[in-house]
């Protein structure tokens, strides 16, 4: 993932005017440009690392994270000065020197030509390599984050290498095998010479199905058209054309030990345009019924095929269509003016590389091509305590759609997105889009294609303000004189598309020092056909022939919490609030007592906890170490937002891959290779429970620990006719808020407003009232 030059986005508008070449300096080199004025471009913090304070001398706590280097006192020293930050997302050159190292261990010519790269990462190092980073080798330099020792700390000259984790999916052998390749002289590549990792370790990972990726699914849809019994199946249906046919290549999830992942398999469903001219028609309104195919992922074959049923496509809605109004016979909407949105000096973020300053905010972006959007070393600068840490990592790690429908093909829709597919493999390009307004911040993300050839998806996360509405107000009624702030957040965001459904991930960060995690659904709906006549209990009939089943969103945050900790300190503990109604008594003669109580979560299993708003359940994560002002531990609480539970039974076939969606609430203490939820690959999983539910089993104290919390949260659909034939946008999250994290509001310093009170609407003003009470007066 790659910084972008900073870009206006005027959203469908002609462009703002150019903003000054200061604010829109070119920021290719992470670490020499600043994307908004107040600091010297020639000035190189890398190479002017002498100029740091000689008093520095190597660290002895930190633990080496790399074999075959050399060490001073222990700790892992380069061959070379590190000039990315170790959480910087893997470059393009990267990407490229991994895959070729991988590709040049291959034992024989049959087996590299075999090698299919489904994922290449940046392996995270340890928190204090983290630490040691951002205290003395990247500005703006913190030695506060080392943690004391006698005599001083002592730092290394040098950071030790970057690395990345490539999982590799062998087409002949059907292995998926894990590699870290050490990327010590990466630069080398960028100059045309051989590639210079070097590979640290080798594994193959039995009876798993890593994710699908595009090249596969396109080929799948090429196979499944050729093949003649499905080409007579669309011709007994009235399609000759294949070019109208649309083949969505679904995972095969695990429903019985035929989808076992000693095969890989999709199950494909299908749908059909109805003009072949038209490739933005909404394909997805013709549903092909009855017909079940399946194929073989690895060899490209259809294992399985029957036309089981007969049922009419649906007839051409003319209202199916989601493009510009006249593709629909009719008109967009034309009273609706512009609305752009200026800053005229500029923005108030910083950012350097991919650090991100704003407010008293600072943070680091990361990408993955699972999870998509990472936000690194959360901290918020509190006056006089200085820099205070909140969370360590941040991200969205799986999500689940089941569908309700009994019938097939509609039972078996139970998507893992993120692990079956990937949210950031799947993420958009935001250039040509008005999917952020204002004045923009771009980042550009780099992957491997499943050939190993490196992709770059520009412009695909979105930094920018947002003005929020009114932050805080109050007015003296006997004086009429009043105080108002405008509320502004800083939103970090991509969006991507898996299938029909699309998914815009936010994280809000705000004035007052809470978090805001948002998620946008919007889209088209997974439809199925009806027969004439026909109804169906399990879905909305939304056009003729046409129905949308019931469905579940579900999605998991998970938090590396770290609320006024050092990283790796295990100071953190959690507390679940519930409000009690006082029981009738001499403490409650009025009958109207109402107190919170609040309750520690000791261990990970009594840390198995689900919503409840008519108790105003919250959690929240304290330091155990520091008080405010008033004695009470500082904290960070976690409010909910709308929620709910899988309506499934027990026994559902998708709850065995996602035991994690039987709660709202996991904790558990921090471990490096607990990340994601269903275990790494829920493609075909035949296991029961891997994953969150087998790691708390461990039941680890909570007690005192470095916890991070996974937030389960979701929303149950019903079909509207209003969701056709777009989905407009519900949006669902939560907030982690402050919780005696500060002495007071930090809301209170925010500078007033310029309030403009010339109204006015195509030359009609609207003038303020006088105030009532002292117009008596």
């Amino acid at each position: 993932m790659a910084a972008t030059q900073e870009k206006a986005t005027p959203c469908c508008l002609d462009a703002a005017p150019a903003k000054s070449s200061a604010l829109l300096r070119k920021a290719s080199d992470p670490m020499r440009d600043w994307t908004v004025s107040g600091s010297d471009p020639s000035e190189d913090p890398i190479r002017n690392r002498a100029a740091v304070p000689t008093l520095i001398r190597p660290i002895e706590t930190l633990p080496a994270t790399s074999t075959n280097t050399t060490a001073t006192k222990g700790i892992p020293v380069m061959l070379r000065a590190q000039t990315s930050h170790p959480l910087e997302p893997l470059s393009a050159a990267e990407i490229s020197v991994a895959v070729a190292t991988v590709r040049a261990a291959g034992a024989t010519p049959e087996v590299r030509d075999s090698m299919r790269f489904v994922e290449v990462a940046l392996v995270e190092p340890d928190k204090h390599v983290v630490a040691l980073a951002d205290a003395y080798f990247f500005p703006p330099f913190q030695p506060s984050l080392l943690p004391r020792t006698k005599g001083g700390p002592v730092i290394p000259s040098k950071l030790p290498p970057r690395q990345a984790r490539l999982v590799v999916y062998n087409k002949k052998s059907n292995e998926t095998s894990v590699w870290i390749v050490e990327l010590s002289e990466v630069h080398a590549a960028t100059r045309g010479g051989h590639h210079r990792g070097k590979v640290i370790s080798s594994k193959v990972v039995p009876d798993v199905q890593p994710p699908m990726d595009a090249m596969e699914y396109a080929e799948c849809e090429a196979v499944v058209k050729d093949f003649p019994p499905f080409r007579e199946a669309m011709k007994k249906r009235g399609i000759e054309d294949m070019d109208l046919v649309m083949v969505d290549p679904w995972c095969a999830g695990y429903h019985s030990e035929a989808d076992a992942p000693s095969r890989r398999l999709a199950k494909p469903l299908i749908f059909c345009r109805t003009e072949s001219d038209c490739p933005m028609e909404n394909g997805y309104a013709r549903p092909v019924e009855g017909i079940h195919v399946l194929v073989d992922m690895q060899n490209m074959v259809v294992l399985e095929f029957e036309d089981r049923k007969l049922v009419p496509l649906p007839p051409a809605d003319p209202l199916r269509n989601y493009t510009p109004g006249e593709t629909r016979g009719g008109v967009d909407r034309s009273d609706v003016k512009p609305l752009q949105i200026i800053q005229p000096e500029g923005t108030s973020f910083r950012v350097n590389g991919h650090f991100v300053e704003w407010q008293k905010w600072n943070f680091r972006i990361g990408f993955t091509s699972k999870e998509g959007l990472v936000i690194y070393s959360v901290a918020y600068i509190d006056g006089s305590r200085g820099r205070r840490p909140v969370a360590h990592r941040l991200s969205f790690v799986e999500m689940v759609v089941p569908y309700g429908d009994p019938n097939d093909p509609h039972y078996r829709k139970n998507a893992f997105d993120a692990g079956e597919d990937g949210l950031g493999k799947n993420a958009h390009s935001l250039k040509k889009g008005c999917d952020c307004l204002g004045y923009i911040k771009y980042f550009d993300a780099h992957f491997t294609n499943f050939t190993g050839g490196v992709e770059t998806i520009e412009n695909c996360v979105c930094l920018h303000e947002e003005d929020h509405g009114i932050l805080w107000k109050h007015q003296d009624w006997r004086t009429g004189l009043a105080e108002v702030r405008r509320s502004r957040r800083l939103t970090v965001s991509f969006i991507c598309t898996v299938a029909n459904y699309e998914y815009g991930f936010y994280w809000h960060f705000y004035q007052d020092g809470h978090i805001e995690a948002e998620v946008k659904l919007t889209g088209i709906l997974s439809l199925g056909a009806l027969q004439p006549g026909e109804t169906r209990k399990y879905g909305t009939t939304i056009a003729p022939g046409l129905y949308a089943p019931v469905h579940q969103h579900f999605f998991v945050a998970r938090m590396d919490m770290a609320v006024d900790s050092k990283p790796g300190e295990t100071f953190n503990q959690v507390v679940e609030v519930n409000v009690k109604v006082e029981e009738p008594g001499k403490n409650n003669v009025h009958n109207n007592a109402f107190y919170a109580e609040e309750k520690l979560l000791k261990s990970e299993l009594q840390a198995m906890r689900d919503c409840n708003p008519l108790s105003a359940r919250h959690w929240i994560v304290r330091n155990t170490r520091n008080v405010n002002r008033t004695g009470q531990l500082t904290g960070y609480k976690l409010v909910p937002g709308s929620n709910c539970l899988p309506l499934a039974g027990s026994e559902a076939k998708f709850l065995r891959r996602a035991a994690f969606l039987k709660h709202n609430l996991w904790v558990t203490s921090y471990a490096r290779d607990e990340v994601y939820p269903g275990g790494e690959f829920p493609n075909q999983n035949p296991r029961i429970g891997e994953g969150l539910a087998t790691w708390v089993k461990k039941n680890r104290s909570l007690e005192e620990a470095d916890i991070v919390l996974w937030y389960v949260f979701g929303v149950t659909h019903i079909p509207r006719l209003e969701d056709w034939p777009v989905m407009p946008v519900e949006r669902i999250g939560f907030t982690l808020m402050p919780h005696g994290f500060f002495n007071c509001s930090t809301a209170v310093d925010v500078p007033p407003n310029t309030c403009d009170l010339d109204l006015k609407d195509n030359g009609m003003t609207a003038k303020p009232i006088q105030n009532g009470l002292l117009a008596k007066l």
